[in-house]
């Protein structure tokens, strides 16, 4: 794949230019420090990453991607797989001159981290996975009847059409616990996506764990990993993070009281767990 960065950027970041689609990216820090990925969930954007970022800022390269087909990336007709947009975010890091990164995943996120090292093993020094599924049965989409009707095509069309601010709204209370006064940003980004593109990443990340296992495609890699895990999350059974267990020297913490989104929930504790993970493989030495 082959790519030129825009030349304009912003204070709100940049765009990288992709074969099938815009990447946009925001970068923070030190730009010669080593470099920290951050990669967002369905429906999600680099927005919610905002909590953690001054944290991880003050020393290290922190970058921020909006898959395609969030935020304010493009929506192409097709490539919601997990690899596909592992493949495009291994394309941005080699334009932004990125040669080896921490990758910090939350939810579908994580699969994509994960998929990324998978594809990259040169470039991916450790893995922080943040409220990522181990594997498709952890879900709680079963228990979901909105999430089961977006995944049948003709309703799922109907009911997306229909959406509104009130019903993102909504929906979105169930990646928090604790209580979060979600900004307008997070909905007007939700309600910005496509069916097409809400749809085919949830299949995408579906799909993905049900082919295998991220603690058994982890357990091959043989980089650092850290799980965390909001003891009360309500969109993967929290017990399943005990299946990361069986991957060679992983660090599993589970945060009490806190939901799908530790970053935004508790910044302070999660920061600082990214921090004493991230230190060792940033600096080997």
């Amino acid at each position: 794949m082959t790519e030129r960065m825009d030349s304009d950027s912003d204070a709100d970041g940049r765009f990288v230019r992709l074969d099938d689609g815009d990447m946009h990216v925001v970068a923070d820090g030190k730009p010669a420090a080593p470099a920290l990925l951050l990669i967002h969930g369905t429906g999600a954007s680099t927005a919610w990453w905002d909590p953690v970022v001054p944290r991880l800022a003050g020393a290290y390269r922190v970058i921020r991607v909006d898959l395609l087909g969030h935020g304010r990336s493009s929506s192409p007709a097709g490539g919601y797989d997990i690899p596909t947009q592992a493949r495009r975010v291994g394309a941005a890091l080699d334009r932004l001159g990125a040669s080896r990164v921490t990758v910090i995943g939350h939810s579908t996120g994580g699969s994509v981290a994960t998929a990324l090292a998978e594809q990259r093993p040169d470039a991916v020094a450790a893995l922080a996975l943040i409220d990522t599924g181990p594997s498709a049965d952890a879900s709680y989409i079963d228990q979901d009847l909105l999430g089961r009707l977006l995944l049948v095509q003709l309703p799922g069309r109907l009911l997306w059409g229909l959406r509104t601010d009130a019903t993102i709204r909504k929906a979105m209370r169930t990646a928090f616990t604790r209580p979060v006064d979600i900004p307008d940003a997070f909905i007007a980004s939700a309600r910005g996506m496509t069916y097409r593109a809400v749809a085919g990443t949830m299949r995408g990340s579906l799909n993905y764990l049900r082919q295998r296992s991220l603690p058994d495609r982890l357990a091959g890699l043989g980089v650092p990993v850290l799980v965390i895990f909001g003891a009360e999350d309500q969109r993967w059974r929290s017990s399943s993070a005990d299946a990361y267990r069986v991957v060679p020297g992983a660090r599993v913490e589970l945060l009490p009281g806190v939901g799908h989104t530790p970053m935004l929930e508790d910044p302070r504790t999660t920061g600082q767990l990214l921090l004493d993970f991230v230190a060792p493989a940033a600096h080997p030495d």
